[in-house]
């Protein structure tokens, strides 16, 4: 599958489309009018923050405790039911005196439950297409969502001022609604990958067998190292350049666009192992130029250079797969996203210590600078072609050779 026409009239990969799109669309509006109303009602830049960004770290806890789900819930009424649940708490949120305690508490839930939509969709996606297609389809996801917060946003602004920022947190419901019903009619009803049931024992387990495979260790740490830290360099882009904040975000949406499409369209199978590493390397070297404090032209170039080197994840999350069993598909890409997530989280915070320490310009050549000596230092693990993981039963997918299979065989930028 290497064209745009074979992708879309593939069976069911357009409703999952429609229904991702409408997913990402509801929550940037949602979030927009969110952090706008909590701004408004405390005047603390710090939980406007964390009702925009929180979720992020939310999922990362429901990625410890909730993953599990992913692979043992039929994917339609999976996703169908979280785009319901997001609907009645954004409306939730936008219920007048509704104390800010609540609002955070709502926030912590969805985001929590996200974590396992993460992993049921990406799954899903591996189940609608091939092998070959995965990259592709993919990549397209990854397009849809730089859209829709492009045009989130943009629209979202808009209706806060025109409909207030309660107005506007109904508006994001009825768009998850929208989402939850492309997901009901358009996607077929399927059984779960795995049986058994979805406990926080079960999550952890997993969690602990995927990770303790050196391969896929390593596989996992190049997703979400090199990209946290370099996420971490455009935390800084409004104390960087606070006239301009606005042209350099838009300077790395389009680098990222431009490499999505490109590893995705474009680059043949056979290229894509070795290009990974090449690709983490793009991502991060452009920004050693701050250190001498370019003029804009310059870093805008830089910029939009280096955010081509984020299609590297569409690399190596078909890499991942290749490591995993099917019945831990969906649990794999689901510890992905909500790993790289908490790690941006990280990566922001740390470039915002060192350039509270040093300066914006500093802060973003040190996280450059890591994140080109984590991929150097992840480049030997990262090497070898791995064998195929079924029954994990060879050193080649267990990384140890002991036998993962043996005690567990019954056991997815954006």
């Amino acid at each position: 599958m290497r064209t745009y026409r074979e992708l879309f009239r593939t069976p069911e990969f357009a409703p999952l489309f429609l229904a991702s799109a409408g997913n990402v669309a509801a929550q940037t509006v949602s979030g927009l009018a969110l952090g706008t109303l909590i701004y408004a009602r405390t005047g603390s830049p710090l939980l406007s923050s964390l009702a925009m960004f929180g979720p992020a770290l939310a999922q990362l806890a429901g990625a410890l405790a909730l993953l599990s789900a992913a692979d043992r819930l039929p994917p339609r009424a999976a996703l169908t039911g979280l785009s319901l649940l997001f609907a009645a708490g954004t409306a939730a949120q936008a219920v007048p005196g509704l104390p800010v305690w609540g609002v955070f508490t709502i926030v912590l839930v969805l985001g929590a439950a996200s974590a396992v939509g993460g992993g049921v969709r990406y799954g899903l996606l591996n189940e609608i297409l091939d092998r070959e297609g995965y990259v592709l389809g993919r990549s397209v996801l990854n397009m849809s969502v730089g859209l829709m917060q492009i045009a989130g946003f943009a629209a979202g602004g808009v209706m806060v001022a025109a409909l207030s920022p309660r107005g506007t947190l109904l508006a994001g419901a009825a768009l998850y609604l929208a989402a939850a019903a492309a997901g009901r009619f358009g996607l077929s009803a399927r059984r779960p990958r795995a049986t058994g049931r979805a406990t926080a024992g079960e999550t952890w387990r997993n969690n602990v067998r995927l990770f303790s495979s050196p391969r896929r260790r390593a596989v996992y740490l190049a997703l979400w190292v090199p990209n946290g830290l370099i996420v971490g360099c455009e935390s800084l882009f409004v104390p960087y350049a606070p006239g301009h904040a606005g042209l350099l975000l838009a300077a790395g949406a389009a680098g990222m666009l431009a490499g999505d499409t490109l590893a995705g369209r474009f680059v043949p199978a056979g290229w894509r192992r070795r290009l990974d590493a090449p690709m983490r390397l793009v991502l991060a070297a452009p920004y050693l130029v701050f250190a001498l404090r370019p003029p804009l032209p310059v870093a805008v170039a830089a910029i939009t250079v280096a955010s081509v080197g984020y299609c590297a994840t569409l690399l190596l999350q078909e890499r991942l797969l290749e490591l995993t069993p099917d019945d831990l598909s969906g649990h794999a890409l689901g510890l992905h996203s909500s790993g790289m997530l908490g790690m941006q989280g990280i990566g922001a915070t740390l470039a915002g210590g060192a350039a509270q320490l040093t300066s914006p310009a500093t802060g973003m050549a040190l996280m450059a600078a890591a994140s080109v000596a984590v991929t150097l230092a992840l480049a030997p693990a990262l090497r070898a072609r791995p064998a195929p993981p079924s029954g994990e039963a060879s050193g080649d997918a267990s990384g140890d050779g002991s036998g993962e299979a043996s005690g567990e065989a019954s056991a997815q930028r954006v």
